[in-house]
C-alpha cells in the first residue's frame, strides 16, 4: 500500500501535499510520451509520489518503470513546479496539491509496456498536438514548451 493511500486511513478525502516525479520521455521526433489513465480517461505525463525513504530520482526510476516498462541512465532535472494550480480532486474524491519535480529521462531504454493499472494506454504524441489532458499536465506541458524550445 502506497504512503499516501495509508494517509487517506486518517485524513479521508481532504487536501494533502503530494510530492512526486514527473518523467518526461521523448523519443527521437521529440514527441513526449503519455499514459491514457485508468482513473479519469484522460492524458497524463509518466509519474507519481514519493514514497517514503525514497529519493525523488529513484521515485522517478521508479514510476518510469512501472508505468512503461522503461529505464533511463539518468534523470535530469528540468523544474520543481507547486501552487494551487496543482490542484487536483481524484474521482473518488480525494484531493490534492501536488509538488511535481520534473525531470528529463536520459538514455531511456527498454521494451514499452504497462506494469500496473494506471495506464490504459502508452503513446507518444507531438507537443504542438495532445490528446485531451488531466489538468496537472495540462499546466505543466506550457513549461516543457519552454524549457524545449529554449
Amino acid at each position: 500500500m502506497s504512503y499516501i493511500s495509508e494517509l487517506r486511513k486518517y485524513v479521508g478525502h481532504k487536501p494533502v501535499i503530494n510530492v512526486g516525479a514527473t518523467v518526461i520521455v521523448l523519443n527521437s521526433q521529440n514527441e513526449i510520451l503519455l499514459n491514457l489513465r485508468s482513473d479519469t480517461l484522460t492524458w497524463g505525463i509518466i509519474g507519481g509520489g514519493m514514497e517514503p525513504g525514497e529519493s525523488l530520482k529513484e521515485t522517478a526510476a521508479r514510476e518510469l518503470w512501472e508505468e512503461t516498462g522503461l529505464r533511463a541512465e539518468r534523470f535530469e532535472l528540468l523544474d520543481v513546479l507547486s501552487g494551487s494550480d496543482l490542484y487536483f480532486c481524484y474521482p473518488n474524491g480525494d484531493e490534492t496539491y501536488t509538488v511535481i519535480v520534473l525531470y528529463r529521462a536520459v538514455g531511456v531504454s527498454g521494451d514499452l509496456r504497462i506494469n500496473d493499472g494506471e495506464s490504459l494506454r502508452l503513446q507518444y504524441f507531438p507537443l504542438n498536438d495532445l490528446p485531451p489532458l488531466e489538468n496537472r499536465a495540462e499546466y505543466v506541458i506550457p513549461c516543457i514548451r519552454n524549457i524545449l524550445c529554449c
